[in-house]
């Protein structure tokens, strides 16, 4: 019965999200201490995309998601195990300035400022999955 709590499709994914959320926070961190770094490349996590990609599915050529098998008896389909990760992938696409440095103050605190909100917004989700999971256990009772 816990463990099918613990791993709902709201807990297995929330964690992995505050963790990129929090690796984010450290790579602009030092993106913006390295921003007069001579040939620093910046770097950036990924990981909404790759999540979106294993929930959903990747799409096929029309723009069509691919079948999933929604009950034993339907055509069969391969499970996918494959759990999204965050990833640290370094910026090679733009140069900004004479010195090869390519980190945007600018953009770097609005990056920063954005993740913020988001890691308080998947705090919030996952104190009110665990709120609600304490309250069904306990039938409401203090």
């Amino acid at each position: 019965m816990l463990d099918q709590i613990m791993n709902s499709t709201n807990f297995n994914y929330l964690p992995r999200a505050m963790t990129a959320a929090s690796m984010r926070q450290e790579v602009v961190a030092n993106n913006i201490a390295n921003v007069n770094t001579p040939n620093f490349r910046k770097k950036n996590v990924e990981f909404e995309n790759l999540l979106a990609r294993e929930i959903y599915g990747e799409k096929s050529p029309e723009g069509k998601l691919k079948m999933v098998q929604t009950h034993i008896n339907h055509l069969p389909y391969k499970p996918r195990s494959v759990h999204a990760e965050p990833t640290l992938v370094e910026d090679n696409s733009t140069i900004m300035r004479v010195d090869n440095n390519n980190v945007d103050v600018d953009i770097e605190m609005a990056t920063l400022a954005k993740n913020q909100i988001y890691y308080n917004a998947l705090a919030t989700q996952i104190g009110g999955y665990v709120s609600k999971m304490r309250n069904a256990i306990t039938s409401g009772q203090s």
